[in-house]
C-alpha cells in the first residue's frame, strides 16, 4: 500500500469513530461522559473490554513473546481468569452498593481524605503511564510503517493520535467508548484472524495441522516448572497475574468505569464473566499467530527489524503483514487492527483519566451545574497534552515495551492492592495522614528488594529474576505498613 492510501484508511477509520461519537455523543452531560447513564447493554461492554484489556501491547507486542518465552505468557492468562472472579464476587458488588463514579471513592468512605487522594494519584501515575507506554508502542509502529516514509516527525504522529482521540470522545465519554471499543475489538480479532490464515496458507499448512507441527510445538511450551529463579516459572506468571487482574482491571478506574455503565450489578457480573473466558482464548490466538510469525521469518528469511540499532521482535507482525507480500487483504485489516490496538485502550484511559481527576481531585460533582461541564472540558484537553509529553519522552527510554509496562505497573498498582485490601479484609481504621507515606515507603522498598539479585549475586536470592510477583509483595508490605498505623475499628466503620 501507498502512503496516501493508508493515510486515507485511517481517515475512514476515524470516520467511522467520529460517527459513532455523534450519535452516542448528543446527550454531553457529565451523567453520561463518567456513567453513561448507566444503560449499557452487558454484552456489548463485554466484548469491547476484551479490545481495552489487550490493547497495542497484546497485538503488537505479545506476538513478540514467542522469542525466549514461547507460551510462558498463558500462565500469566489463567491467573488473569482467577482474577477477574475475585473482581466479580467482591469489588463489583462493592462499587454498584456505594454508587460511586470514581471507585477510589470508597477509601474516602473506609478510611478518609488522605487515603482517597493517595489512591487516587497512584491510579493517576499508573494509567497515564501505562497509556503512555501503549500509546507509544502503536504510534512506533505507524511511524515505521507510513510516517517515516512522510518525513513526518515522531512526535508529529503522535500529536495527531492523541488529538483524534480527543475528538471523538470529547462529548459522549464512557457511552461513547463502551460502543468504539466493540468495534475496535471486532477490527483487531479479524486482523489476528486474516493473518493466521494467509501465512498458514504461505507455510503450505492447513489451519487443523497448527499444533501438530513440529516446528510449531518447537515453539509453544506452556508450562515452565524447572527454574524457580526464571521470570516464565509457573507459579510467579499465575499467582502475579492474579494481583495483576485484581488490581490493574479491579481497582483501575478505566476498566471499572465501563462495568459501571452497566444497568445493575448482576449485568456487570456476566459482563466479567464472559470476558474472563473470552480472553483466555483470544490470548491463546495471538501467541498461535506469534509462532507462526517466527516461523514464517525463519522459513522465508524475514529479519526481525531493527529500529536506532536496537532489535525490536514488537514490529515483526508489522513487517510480515505489510511487507512480504501476502497481500493487499492483509495490509488492510493489519492496518485497522492495529489503530484500533492504539485506540481501544487510549481512549479509555483518556476518559478514565478526565473522570479521576475531575471526582476524585477537582470535586466536580460538588460544583453548580453551571462549571460542572466546562470544567470537565478543560481537564480532558489537559489530560491529552499530558500524554503527548509522556510519550515522546518514552521515544527516548530503551527497553521492552511489555516488560516496562508491567514491571512500572507492578511498583504504582502496588499501594492500590494494599490499601483495598486492608479496607476490604479488616475492620481497622488507620491514621490517615499517614497513607501517602506508607504507600510511597512500600514503592521503595520494593524497589530495593527487586534489585538485590543484581546488586548481590551471591546471596541467598541467589539469581532470582522478579516477574509479575512484584505487585502481590508491593501490596503485602503496603498491607503491613496499614497495619502499623492502624486501630481497632469505631463504631461507624463498616464497609
Amino acid at each position: 500500500m501507498t502512503s496516501i492510501q493508508i493515510l486515507l484508511l485511517i481517515a475512514a477509520y476515524f470516520g467511522v469513530l467520529i460517527l459513532i461519537s455523534y450519535f452516542t455523543g448528543k446527550d454531553d452531560s457529565n451523567d453520561v461522559f463518567f456513567k453513561g447513564k448507566k444503560q449499557s447493554p452487558w454484552y456489548v461492554v463485554a466484548f469491547g473490554m476484551i479490545g481495552a484489556s489487550l490493547s497495542g501491547v497484546t497485538f503488537i507486542s505479545v506476538p513478540g513473546l514467542i522469542e525466549g518465552q514461547q507460551f510462558a505468557y498463558m500462565q500469566g492468562v489463567f491467573g488473569f481468569f482467577v482474577g477477574y472472579l475475585v473482581v466479580l464476587l467482591v469489588l463489583l458488588p462493592l462499587y454498584y452498593k456505594l454508587n460511586v463514579t470514581s471507585i477510589y471513592q470508597y477509601l474516602e468512605q473506609r478510611f478518609g481524605t488522605v487515603s482517597y487522594k493517595t489512591g487516587a494519584f497512584f491510579f493517576l501515575l499508573s494509567r497515564v503511564t501505562g497509556a503512555a507506554f501503549r500509546l507509544f508502542l502503536v504510534a512506533l509502529a505507524m511511524q515505521y510503517i507510513v510516517f517515516e516514509a512522510l518525513g513526518v516527525p515522531f512526535w508529529l504522529t503522535v500529536v495527531i493520535s492523541i488529538a483524534l482521540i480527543w475528538l471523538y470522545t470529547k462529548r459522549g465519554g464512557i457511552k461513547t467508548i463502551v460502543w468504539t471499543d466493540t468495534l475496535q475489538t471486532l477490527a483487531m480479532l479479524t486482523s489476528v484472524i486474516v493473518a493466521i490464515f494467509l501465512i498458514v496458507n504461505k507455510l503450505g499448512w492447513s489451519v487443523t495441522e497448527i499444533f501438530n507441527k513440529d516446528s510449531f510445538k518447537a515453539k509453544s511450551q506452556l508450562f515452565f516448572f524447572d527454574d524457580v529463579n526464571s521470570k516464565i516459572y509457573f507459579w510467579k506468571y499465575f499467582i502475579g497475574g492474579i494481583f495483576i487482574t485484581i488490581a490493574m482491571t479491579g481497582l483501575d478506574q478505566d476498566m471499572m468505569q465501563k462495568n459501571l455503565t452497566c444497568k445493575n450489578p448482576s449485568d456487570a457480573k456476566k459482563n466479567m464473566f464472559s470476558m474472563s473466558i473470552l480472553l483466555v482464548f483470544v490470548n491463546v490466538i495471538f501467541l498461535s499467530l506469534g509462532a507462526l510469525l517466527f516461523i514464517y521469518s525463519e522459513q522465508f528469511g524475514v529479519s526481525i527489524p531493527v529500529v536506532d540499532g536496537k532489535v525490536r521482535t514488537d514490529l515483526l507482525f508489522p513487517e510480515i503483514a505489510m511487507n512480504q507480500g501476502l497481500g493487499l487483504g492483509l495490509q488492510i485489516t493489519f492496518l485497522i487492527g492495529l489503530i484500533a490496538a492504539a485506540y481501544s485502550s487510549a481512549d479509555s484511559a483518556l476518559t478514565s483519566l478526565t473522570t479521576s481527576f475531575s471526582i476524585d481531585f477537582l470535586n466536580i460533582e460538588k460544583l453548580p451545574l453551571a462549571q460542572q461541564k466546562p470544567l470537565r472540558k478543560k481537564v480532558h484537553i489537559g489530560v491529552s497534552l499530558l500524554l503527548i509529553v509522556i510519550v515522546v519522552i518514552f521515544n527516548e527510554l530503551e527497553g521492552s515495551v511489555v516488560g516496562n509496562l508491567f514491571k512500572f505497573a507492578t511498583f504504582t498498582y502496588g499501594p492500590l492492592l494494599g490499601l483495598f485490601a486492608f479496607g476490604i479484609l479488616t475492620k481497622r481504621s488507620i491514621k490517615d495522614n499517614f497513607a501517602w507515606i506508607v504507600g510511597l515507603a512500600s514503592i521503595i522498598i520494593t524497589y530495593f528488594i527487586t534489585e538485590l539479585p543484581a546488586n548481590f549475586p551471591d546471596s541467598f536470592i541467589g539469581k532470582y529474576a522478579f516477574h509479575w510477583e512484584i505487585l502481590p509483595l508491593n501490596g503485602l508490605i503496603t498491607f503491613i505498613g496499614l497495619l502499623l498505623i492502624s486501630a481497632k475499628a469505631k463504631p461507624n466503620t463498616d464497609l
